[in-house]
């Protein structure tokens, strides 16, 4: 899913020729909006960026706690940080993807919004959420206000897909309480520059079970894994709208915690398989661990290399994706998580073991850009049927989100369902592109 959990799925699978949605990312932005997107948001134009934020970026880290029946949220901290890395034409989210909408309000008027997802929400679908309280931590980031601003966070109710508040305050840019970070230089290396960071998405990989002497091997890795992504559609005609850069995080010890099989190391961030008891499935419970490390450098998307020869990896939609380095196929898993964290899709396998019990209320249409209950199918790929563009390699194929009936996904593989299919379908390269214009500021 596209909050996500990505653990990507082995099988080899057939698929058809992809063709890149250029054209009908024009029509969608121009015409198709009112379908598509929330009316509100649709027509609303892009708040002024100078009139309401400076050229800093303002951390909030939240806690979240509960069980599987209910959440609460709570302010942790607030952080003046590094230089905004987004567009400052894209504030307000056109998309409304995720489980959670972070908003900031100037009196009635919305200046910054963002959907995301996270583990804490994932949690709360396990056998364990329906008898234990937990919490999580969670970061969010915006542009540093100007001026006093209401924060509020909401989140999604399952039954309706509608997003309902939990948590509102004001913060005020003056507060002598806000954190400000330490002026330090992070170790960064620039592995593409393409243009001002404003005008490109800004995709940033992190050093995690590398110790000081592995980080010629992480540029390495980065590399590979960046190359691997400019290989395919959309991003290998995208490749210039990206910047990419690689931040050296050292560790005491190289890998990552391996808790089924007794295997424990000192890592910067604390990566562990076995989320969930899952075996390949890879995160960090605390996200501030890594918002901690990232608090000197701009970006939009980031992703976690993780030093491990295991198949193991995760994608969390605007939150983090993270993967090994050595495995087999690390490369294809990146691609695959990415495709979670950066873009919203979600997991097309529905026959592989996840943790998760009653992901979807199959009366309420997902989120995610690229699978349908055909609740409201009319806001999915349903004007790309029968275009003629694709021949009849898209339709509704049954199963998919982790659901054998009632689900179903654009194309009979794509790589959303497994690491044998060699492209992505036309429904995802679509989502993929709007995303990137989104924060291209296009």
């Amino acid at each position: 899913m596209a909050m996500h959990r990505g653990i990507s799925h082995i099988k080899n699978g057939t698929s058809s020729n992809t063709t890149t949605m250029k054209k009908f990312l024009n029509i969608f932005m121009v015409v198709c909006a009112a379908v598509c997107l929330p009316s509100r948001y649709a027509s609303a134009q892009s708040p002024d960026y100078d009139t309401y934020f400076t050229a800093d970026r303002l951390r909030v880290d939240f806690i979240l706690a509960g069980d599987k029946d209910s959440q609460s949220a709570y302010l942790a901290d607030l952080k003046k940080e590094c230089a905004w890395a987004g567009s400052r034409n894209s504030l307000t989210d056109p998309f409304r993807y995720g489980e959670y909408m972070f908003e900031a309000w100037d009196g009635e008027t919305l200046i910054y919004s963002k959907g995301f997802s996270s583990l804490f929400l994932e949690w709360r679908t396990t056998e364990q959420a329906k008898s234990v309280s937990k919490a999580y931590t969670h970061s969010v980031w915006m542009p540093f206000p100007k001026v006093p601003v209401r924060i509020t966070l909401s989140e999604r109710v399952k039954s309706t897909g509608e997003f309902r508040q939990i948590f509102s305050c004001t913060v005020d840019p003056e507060d002598a309480l806000i954190k400000h970070e330490a002026d330090h230089k992070p170790e960064c290396v620039m592995l593409q520059h393409s243009g001002d960071m404003q005008d490109k998405v800004d995709l940033l990989f992190i050093a995690e079970g590398y110790t000081a002497d592995e980080m010629e091997k992480f540029h390495s890795d980065c590399r590979r894994l960046m190359d691997s992504l400019f290989m395919m559609e959309p991003y290998k005609s995208r490749r210039e709208d990206f910047n990419v850069a690689a931040l050296d995080v050292i560790s005491e010890e190289s890998g990552t915690d391996i808790p089924d099989k007794g295997i424990w190391k000192d890592t910067a961030m604390k990566s562990h398989y076995y989320t969930f008891y899952v075996d390949r499935y890879l995160t960090m419970p605390d996200q501030t661990a890594i918002a901690d490390r990232i608090s000197g450098v701009p970006f939009d998307a980031m992703y976690v290399v993780v030093n491990d020869d295991g198949y193991g990896g995760g994608g969390i939609y605007n939150s983090y994706g993270m993967g090994t380095s050595d495995n087999a196929l690390a490369d294809k898993l990146f691609i695959h998580e990415f495709g979670h964290s950066f873009a919203g899709l979600g997991d097309e396998y529905y026959d592989d073991e996840v943790a998760y019990q009653d992901m979807y209320d199959l009366n309420v249409e997902p989120w995610e850009p690229n699978i349908t209950t055909k609740v409201d199918f009319g806001r999915k790929w349903k004007d790309m049927i029968g275009s003629g563009e694709y021949g009849d390699s898209l339709g509704l194929f049954e199963g998919g989100g982790y659901t054998a009936k009632g689900m179903y996904r654009p194309r009979l593989d794509c790589r959303m369902r497994t690491n044998g299919s060699p492209d992505f379908c036309p429904v995802c390269q679509r989502a993929i592109n709007r995303m990137i214009d989104y924060y291209c500021g296009k």
